[in-house]
């Protein structure tokens, strides 16, 4: 299986951000992490390409995956057949937000 290519917009400390960190993890995946604390140019990046402005987001394979939870990246990456599913656990919850917010992902098609 060929690992994606994953560019994870994320925050320092935040609940979502290490729950896709989790999932990451979890399935040993290599990825470039942009902290949009800290480097605020990083979240003018996000929002440009994601066209909204909530974290995290995460690009696997040019699709970007806006306001995701780690739960929402890891069915994701399921659904595309690019990670097997495992039972394997998480260091952190994988749908844990740091404030109560649902929002259905939003799925975008981008370059980078």
């Amino acid at each position: 299986m060929t690992k994606p290519t994953i560019t994870a917009y994320l925050k320092t400390h935040c609940g979502w951000s290490k729950g896709v960190r989790a999932v990451l993890a979890k399935y040993n995946l290599e990825y470039e992490e942009k902290d949009i604390i800290q480097n605020p140019q990083y979240r003018v990046e996000m929002e440009e390409l994601s066209g909204q402005p909530l974290s995290p987001c995460v690009i696997v394979n040019g699709v970007m995956l806006a306001d995701i939870s780690g739960e929402e990246l890891e069915q994701y990456l399921i659904q595309q057949h690019l990670v097997e599913p495992s039972n394997a656990s998480t260091d952190f919850p994988t749908n844990s937000g740091c404030l109560h917010h649902s929002q259905p992902i939003q799925q975008l098609t981008c370059s980078n």
